[in-house]
């Protein structure tokens, strides 16, 4: 079986999240063969050793791209956020011609079950597959839809776990239509390489179940009633692929506190030993 090809973009200080990412990812992700592709402006290179070194234990190939100044030169940057919102939007710019779809993974993540379903996906021309978290109010969905003028939107799509179509983003993803975008809305964005993804490239999303595949570790009792109880804890660790601990504070900080932040650590223990 070919290698399933990761994505993840982060700078230094997120690094040894991504080792917990990665070990829940070697002990239960289901492939034998990983290329991780690195998408980087400011990681230092003992940084990137460190971290390719352990890949290298887990049987994983790090491939690091590092980004220079000049690249991505006229995208629009404020005090709010850098030009790292565009690593994951423009990925199709960014890594080899050879691929045809990766996997993108925020580094605040647990893998706990095969994710051999979700690479596998038929995305037919779609250029993302992405969740929307359930158990948003509609008036949260529709305060969305009119603030990033989506008014079909079949709902806001989470960019922290996405599939990415390669071969279709390179023809259709244009850097200059998110530069516009942000530089003619960028009062109005809270969350703004998502909010980009939702406002242009919403209708080219293909929906995934957000229970087995970006599980909001917040909203387990969301989960467990809107399925009629059919969700529980046994469930979610049989079913569910991704954990994603979403929200500010953080499963690695010591005040930490919800139903999934024990499994976390105890994978960060494991990443320590690996």
């Amino acid at each position: 079986m070919d290698a399933m090809n990761l994505l993840v973009t982060v700078d230094a200080n997120y690094l040894r999240h991504v080792a917990t990412m990665l070990a829940s990812l070697r002990l239960n992700g289901g492939a034998e063969h990983y290329n991780v592709y690195l998408v980087h402006s400011d990681i230092a290179d003992a940084d990137i050793d460190e971290i390719a070194t352990y890949c290298a234990r887990l049987r994983m190939r790090l491939i690091p791209a590092r980004l220079h100044k000049d690249d991505f030169a006229d995208a629009p940057v404020t005090a709010y956020y850098s030009k790292a919102m565009y690593y994951r939007l423009l990925a199709s710019k960014i890594l080899p011609g050879t691929l045809d779809k990766i996997l993108y993974l925020d580094p605040d993540i647990l893998i706990i079950n095969s994710i051999d379903g979700l690479y596998g996906t038929d995305m037919g021309s779609a250029l993302f597959a992405a969740a929307a978290h359930t158990g948003l109010t509609d008036i949260a969905k529709h305060v969305n839809r009119i603030r990033l003028g989506t008014p079909e939107a079949q709902g806001y799509f989470n960019s922290g776990v996405m599939l990415m179509n390669l071969e279709e983003q390179r023809g259709r993803i244009k850097e200059q239509d998110i530069f516009d975008y942000v530089r003619a809305n960028e009062d109005g964005l809270i969350l703004p390489d998502q909010d980009v993804l939702n406002a242009l490239y919403s209708d080219a999303i293909l929906p995934l179940d957000d229970s087995l595949y970006n599980y909001d570790s917040r909203r387990f009792e969301t989960y467990f009633l809107t399925s009629g109880g059919d969700k529980d804890m046994d469930w979610v660790m049989g079913n569910t692929v991704i954990i994603h601990y979403c929200g500010k504070t953080k499963p690695w900080k010591k005040n930490a506190s919800g139903r999934f932040v024990p499994l976390y650590k105890h994978y960060m223990q494991i990443a320590r030993r690996l």
